[in-house]
């Protein structure tokens, strides 16, 4: 797929080239050249012609070249971009050891001398341009097995075009890449916005790439939940190929409908970045934590929050009360963790309301008002908050120790009643032998 960002700052780029050289070729510079022999056929004399060495033209210009107001975008794109070393490798440089900016610079030194090749002017050829953007964007494909998966993303804005989180990975607005599957252009049921999600992923086996993808896929998604207080969602089908094959459609399992907008600045991007590769590296599995983040996933493809109450609370059963929900501990300990001293009692409160809120959803007398719309969303967001800081390593994975821990060390200590101070009379029995003592001080 064609990275409509790139496309654009490397032409403006060349655009910027071709202005400021053919000014320097106006003023008077020339391009060097040599005389190039040509075999004659049959004995016949030989032919000679001029060769333009464009490249070294270029060469001489590159720090000023590099100083023009688009390089530095194209400069950031390109250290971006999938294939890069697999384009300059075709190109016969050697990338070892090299780094990315390095790289980058490389490559567009390189996309230079093949969009001027042989020409005694800098004017921009069309058909140049195009032919080496294909060659660029095809080193994105590694092998004949590599496959592509494109997911829609739900729930989720970003102010950038693309966002690139791993290699191979990256997270876009539909407009900002090409050559995408049809349906993942087309709007949602309901009219609203989406991104796009690709990923391109290598193995021998292609069944065995569309599997894996898949699994970085729901990893993102997880990440993503616990990153923001929106509910995200992926669409219902995703698409798959294999290399430069045709697309195909397959089921994708999320479900659930979008609630509210996590939005990621360009500020946040390297901040998700890390979040991402931290989840994905710190995800639990076989214990507590890792049931409750499973209910609290499924609490995000709920209908709505008002629907998912019960997976939350049964997830923060799991964390915050082992004794089980006639305890009554866990609206106590939620506060003791999750707001401040001034705040726990009126967090409590709420919590044990959320509660009584779920007896009357399981009763079937509940009633889907804005009230318990927004006592679902309590229940929910500090349940993430909780999932994020151990994950994280904010918080230790003894919740229940912690917060009664915390909830101890507010209480104010027992009064104990001290017994008066004895008389210097009871100390030494003798009345008189006390005055004498006493005189001794005043």
């Amino acid at each position: 797929m064609r990275s409509v960002q790139l496309q654009n700052a490397l032409t403006a780029f060349l655009q910027d080239v071709s202005e400021s050289l053919g000014a320097e070729l106006a003023a008077g510079a020339e391009i060097p050249f040599e005389l190039e022999q040509q075999g004659a056929r049959r004995g016949g004399p030989a032919l000679y012609c001029y060769r333009p060495l464009i490249e070294d033209f270029l060469a001489g210009r590159r720090a000023a070249l590099e100083s023009l107001a688009s390089y530095a975008e194209a400069e950031r794109l390109m250290g971006d971009f999938e294939g890069l070393e697999r384009y300059l490798t075709a190109t016969g440089a050697e990338v070892a050891r090299v780094p990315r900016s390095a790289l980058a610079r490389m490559a567009i030194g390189s996309l230079l001398g093949e969009v001027f090749a042989g020409q005694s002017n800098f004017e921009l050829r069309s058909e140049r341009i195009d032919a080496a953007f294909e060659r660029l964007e095809s080193s994105a494909l590694t092998s004949r097995s590599e496959a592509t998966l494109v997911a829609t993303l739900h729930g989720v804005t970003i102010t950038s075009p693309e966002l690139r989180l791993t290699g191979g990975l990256t997270i876009a607005r539909p407009e900002a890449l090409e050559g995408l599957p049809a349906p993942a252009l087309a709007a949602g049921e309901h009219g609203e916005e989406h991104l796009v999600v690709v990923l391109a992923v290598a193995e021998e086996d292609p069944a065995a790439a569309v599997q894996s993808g898949e699994d970085v896929l729901r990893d993102l998604l997880r990440a993503l939940r616990l990153f923001g207080d929106g509910r995200v969602t992926f669409g219902g089908l995703a698409w798959a190929r294999v290399a430069g094959g045709a697309w195909s459609a397959i089921a994708h399992g999320a479900g659930g409908r979008p609630q509210g907008m996590l939005v990621v600045t360009a500020e946040q991007e390297d901040e998700l970045r890390a979040f991402c590769n931290l989840v994905s590296r710190r995800a639990p599995t076989g214990n507590e934590l890792a049931w409750a983040l499973k209910r609290f996933e499924l609490g995000c493809e709920r209908e709505s929050p008002f629907e998912g109450l019960s997976d939350n609370l049964m997830a923060l059963r799991a964390l915050l009360e082992p004794e089980g929900p006639s305890s009554g501990l866990l609206a106590g300990r939620l506060a003791a963790l999750c707001a401040t001293p001034d705040r726990r009692s009126a967090l409590s409160e709420r919590m044990t309301q959320a509660i009584a809120l779920e007896r009357s959803v399981i009763a079937g007398s509940a009633k889907a008002s804005a009230r318990a719309r927004s006592l679902a969303e309590l229940v929910a967001e500090n349940l993430r908050a909780l999932l994020r800081d151990v994950i994280c390593g904010h918080l230790a994975p003894d919740l229940v120790g912690l917060a009664d821990e915390l909830l101890l060390a507010d209480e104010p200590p027992a009064a104990v009643a001290l017994p008066d101070a004895p008389s210097a009379e009871q100390l030494l029995g003798d009345p008189g032998e006390a005055q004498e003592i006493l005189d001794l001080f005043v």
